[in-house]
């Protein structure tokens, strides 16, 4: 994000993310195009939004019929997708939480997990959030993972060193039996992306879609 002076790395996780949200004013963000492109020709039900951040994603399903989980490390970016749910209406839709997905995870079980550029600049086990995402969904549920395959002048990471996983590798490091999950997608499209301040900038998203046939055996 384009100016943005949030705490520096070598600070608690939260206090990072706390940071990066607090210094901006609340504000309407839609949805991520993935998750559009991927849920709307689904019939709603239960969904769980990982790093919900502004809220946009969650909205766009709790408008749609979804009952939807928004989780974030942020107790701000949580609080405002709560009053944001509320003001339209939709409180009985969403439920936010505050989890470090590093200590904690959200109970129950969904037919959507959505995980929308899942990055963070600290260490993290995200193939096992991933998987225990996977975990839980419900057979026939779907985990839509999005990540950066590029860096937007505006993301908080400008390395130039960053490597970002492709698809197949962040599938194979689930570590999932394809007896029971199948991967349905997993590629990397680009296209046009605009950032908070009106810029824009050609971006690749990697895409992972995987599917659960089955319960556990």
């Amino acid at each position: 994000m384009n100016g943005w002076q949030g705490p520096p790395l070598g600070t608690d996780p939260e206090l990072f993310w706390e940071g990066l949200h607090g210094s901006v004013a609340a504000s309407d963000r839609p949805a991520n195009p993935m998750l559009v492109e991927t849920a709307e020709a689904l019939t709603p039900g239960t969904a769980l939004d990982l790093g919900c951040g502004p809220g946009g994603d969650t909205l766009w399903l709790a408008r749609r019929g979804w009952r939807v989980t928004a989780v974030d490390i942020s107790a701000t970016a949580v609080a405002r997708v709560a009053a944001k749910a509320d003001a339209l209406g939709l409180g009985d839709q969403v439920t936010a939480e505050r989890h470090d997905l590093a200590r904690s995870f959200p109970a129950g079980t969904f037919d959507l997990v959505n995980a929308q550029y899942f990055h963070t600049p600290f260490a993290l086990d995200r193939s096992r959030v991933l998987r225990t995402a996977a975990l839980a969904l419900r057979p026939g549920g779907r985990l839509l993972i999005v990540d950066h395959g590029s860096a937007a002048p505006w993301s908080w990471n400008q390395d130039p060193d960053a490597r970002f996983p492709t698809p197949d590798e962040v599938a194979a490091g689930l570590d999932l039996d394809p007896g029971q999950w199948q991967v349905l997608r997993a590629d990397m499209p680009q296209r046009r992306a605009t950032g908070p301040d009106g810029q824009t900038a050609t971006v690749t998203d990697n895409v992972l879609i995987v599917w659960r046939a089955g319960e556990i055996g």
